[in-house]
């Protein structure tokens, strides 16, 4: 299977365009990860693939649980970031904690939000499992707020979901 990066502008303004957008990134990235299974190399090309696709993003990565109470920061595209996030803390750690996605309209208005990026105004963090368990979160950061909807988080958990299958 070959693997080519499109070149859409993808726009994010209506359903119809946020879908496209969505089932042309499951369509690359399917391409992109096809018989590879190095996790790293696959979280790697996923975030850059996210990031390099999708409008108005100041950082997308992953932070990995290596332990049941820590996330350490893992492959990503943007500005320099938290290396460690505690379970619990922020979105990212409440994500751990809830296990499930959280969609943030105003990061300023998120109770403990920890703030890597001070232009980061909203953001999106999807869980990543791995054998059923929890093994860490992919999170987006976008500069503007309202950025993310449950649309959004709908169409990252189905790419995290491709993404699972090469560690499953």
């Amino acid at each position: 299977m070959t693997f080519a990066l499109s070149d859409t502008a993808y726009r994010t303004d209506t359903l119809e365009a946020k879908e496209t957008m969505y089932a042309d990134l499951r369509s690359q990235l399917t391409g992109l990860l096809h018989g590879e299974t190095d996790w790293i190399a696959n979280t790697a090309n996923f975030s850059s693939l996210v990031f390099n696709t999708m409008p108005d993003l100041n950082w997308a990565g992953f932070y990995f649980l290596p332990t049941p109470d820590e996330l350490v920061l893992g492959p990503f595209q943007g500005k320099p970031a938290c290396i460690r996030i505690k379970r619990g803390r922020g979105v990212c750690g409440s994500t751990v904690e809830k296990g499930e996605s959280i969609v943030v309209q105003d990061v300023h208005a998120f109770p403990g939000h920890i703030a890597c990026d001070a232009a980061s105004r909203s953001e999106l963090v999807v869980p990543v499992f791995v054998n059923g368990t929890i093994a860490g979160v992919f999170d987006l950061d976008s500069p503007l707020p309202n950025r993310f909807d449950d649309v959004d988080a709908r169409g990252i958990e189905s790419l995290v979901r491709i993404l699972e299958q090469t560690r499953a």
